[in-house]
């Protein structure tokens, strides 16, 4: 009993402290808190697209049924001389119901197996029907109902400042729109070495995954294929330039490519020097550009219209020439000035087709019409 006295005061004294120092003090309350009050600014519901909106989804829902997914398998060797597999992703889009899907030459170059995913999530093993490693170039094959072709434009009178459109699947993200211009219509060379003519420039985004998709103007056609991204050294993704080959010089190929699984590339058989105004005054000739015919191939397409090369010797600068040749400056009512646009104009067209060459003979201007051949080797 006297443990549990002092214990008593204790608390006693704790509790008076207590009472006069807080609670009667009212130092310490329990209320109920208002919770805060936040406002917010909320959107009008079901705001109408613009022209502009409407378009985009559109183009957008008209075509990704038609772009696909492109898988690659390639074996590559390790470090200890290993078979190791490797997968390369690219995109595509199917040109007819038969299944027939272009793409880029890159993205199938090599692979020992290739599968192609819809959007609808399906996938399908794919053939190779023709490859052009020249254009990069490839067409696919795969057996899939329902199909849905993508039409073809034309990319002759593409003008820079054109609204343009790419679908592809960058970083393997599938479905993906990017919108842009036509930037430039240049000619590009890419890092394989191949130079392609025209190649239209655009700032859509354009990264790795949506080479050989589609690039698409304004009603939903397709322009381009894109095939490559100009960026720093060692940074893989865009700089808001891409470039893509234009539809005409795929569609110039694609019988050929369907057909014989090759390119039959045109060529006219002559041997030939750019004129320009100092070596067409020097040599006496009719026009200051163009290409003078040192030889015409025998059995080329040259000869056999009728062209003639040079038969009497000079020299440019210390080169040997033989001068006296036809001048050719124009092919199908177009200027010829150097090797560039007469590679030009093969690139638009195929062995067989046959083209108006105007050219000089002397100081007398005439038209001839010339049966392209096929081009054995590239030069």
């Amino acid at each position: 009993m006297k443990l549990l006295r002092p214990i008593a005061i204790a608390l006693l004294l704790v509790g008076a402290f207590f009472y006069f120092t807080t609670y009667r003090s009212g130092g310490f309350r329990l209320v109920d808190s208002p919770a805060p009050k936040v406002e917010i600014t909320e959107a009008a519901s079901n705001e109408p697209l613009d022209i502009e909106e409407q378009n985009n989804i559109s183009v957008y829902r008209k075509n990704i049924g038609s772009v696909v997914n492109i898988t690659s398998r390639i074996v590559a060797l390790d470090f200890f001389y290993g078979l190791v597999p490797q997968d390369g992703q690219g995109s595509g889009f199917i040109i007819d119901r038969e299944g027939h899907i272009l793409t880029n030459y890159h993205v199938i170059a090599d692979a020992r197996q290739i599968d192609v995913t819809l959007h609808n999530r399906k996938k399908y093993r794919a053939t190779v029907v023709g490859a052009d490693s020249s254009h990069d170039l490839a067409i696919i094959q795969i057996k899939a109902p329902d199909l849905n072709a993508m039409a073809l434009g034309d990319s002759k009178s593409l003008q820079v400042g054109q609204k343009v459109y790419a679908i592809g699947n960058p970083f393997g993200l599938s479905g993906t729109l990017t919108s842009g211009i036509v930037s430039s219509i240049r000619q590009v060379q890419e890092p394989n070495g191949v130079t392609i003519d025209e190649a239209i420039q655009t700032d859509a985004a354009i990264n790795p995954g949506n080479s050989g998709g589609p690039l698409l103007n304004l009603h939903g056609e397709v322009i381009g294929i894109n095939t490559m991204i100009a960026g720093n050294p060692g940074v893989d993704q865009s700089a808001g330039i891409g470039f893509a080959i234009p539809v005409n010089t795929a569609k110039a190929v694609l019988n050929d490519l369907l057909t014989l699984g090759r390119v039959r590339r045109p060529a006219l058989g002559v041997v030939t020097i750019p004129i320009s105004p100092d070596i067409a005054d020097e040599l006496g000739l009719p026009a200051d550009y163009g290409l003078l015919i040192v030889q015409a191939l025998p059995g080329g397409a040259a000869a056999r219209a009728g062209l003639k090369g040079g038969t009497e010797r000079a020299y440019l600068g210390n080169i040997p020439i033989t001068v006296g040749g036809d001048l050719i400056v124009g092919i199908d009512n177009q200027d010829v000035q150097d090797q560039q646009q007469l590679a030009h104009v093969m690139n638009s067209h195929r062995a067989g087709d046959t083209v108006k060459v105007t050219f000089y003979r002397g100081k007398r201007k005439m038209d001839i019409q010339v049966t392209l051949g096929e081009a054995r080797q590239q030069v």
